[in-house]
C-alpha cells in the first residue's frame, strides 16, 4: 500500500477520532468508512441514513461493553479458540 501523511488541524483529527468505532481503528478506516458513506448519500439518502444509524447503534454497543470478542464467537460456534 502506498502511504502519504497529511496535516490536520487538531479539531479535524478530534473529529476523526470520534469516528472511530473501536480504539485500534485506523485512520485509513475511518476515512474510507467516511467516504462510503458520503458517496452513497448523494446516490440512496434513505440508505445512507440507515448506515449511520446502524453505525451509531454499534457505537453504543462498543461503549457499553455490549459484544461479543473474537474468541467468545468461535467458542460459541464451536471453533477452536
Amino acid at each position: 500500500m502506498n502511504a502519504t501523511t497529511i496535516k490536520l488541524n487538531q479539531n479535524t483529527k478530534a473529529e476523526l477520532d470520534r469516528f472511530r468505532e473501536y480504539k485500534n481503528e485506523s485512520y485509513e478506516e475511518v476515512i474510507q468508512k467516511i467516504i462510503y458513506i458520503a458517496k452513497n448519500l448523494a446516490r440512496k439518502p434513505e440508505l445512507s441514513k440507515e448506515a449511520i444509524e446502524s453505525i451509531d447503534k454499534a457505537r453504543e454497543r462498543i461503549r457499553t461493553g455490549n459484544f461479543l470478542t473474537e474468541a467468545e464467537v468461535k467458542k460459541r460456534l464451536g471453533f477452536n479458540v
